[in-house]
């Protein structure tokens, strides 16, 4: 029979948590980002739709709000650039000549779709942490 002592100096919980807090933060960034990544797909479909120039397409974007996001809460804006394209809210809602097309508000209807990736998305940052 063999008997083991281990002794450990320092801090380990703190250690841990901090760990515990990276993970977390990675597996949320990951969620999110995956989230963020099926609304702005299809925002960019939806605005190819009704495109003349392309030059709403080009300035659809995501960006990753630092200033909004948390440890507990990622947040990602997903819009477009109004000096690139500054006719954006005219497509999206329409003028009295002209009809709307909207491309940002319909791409939210895919919720349930950015859900189930975000999920996937952070399930595999877990696995992947965990191994």
């Amino acid at each position: 029979m063999a008997n083991f002592d281990i002794e450990m100096s320092g801090d380990l919980f703190g250690v841990l948590t901090k760990f515990e807090s990276k993970v977390r933060e990675k597996v949320l960034f990951s969620g999110a980002a995956a989230m963020a990544k099926v609304i702005y797909d299809e925002a960019k479909i939806n605005a190819l739709k009704h495109t003349k120039s392309g030059t709403l397409y080009d300035a659809i974007y995501r960006v990753h709000s630092k200033d909004k996001s948390t440890e507990q809460k990622v947040t990602y804006e997903i819009s477009w650039n109004k000096t690139r394209a500054p006719h954006g809210h005219l497509i999206e809602f329409g003028t009295v000549r002209a009809p709307a097309y909207p491309f940002i508000r319909p791409a939210f209807d895919r919720i349930s779709d950015a859900i189930k990736a975000g999920q996937d998305r952070m399930r595999e940052a877990l696995n992947k942490r965990a191994s």
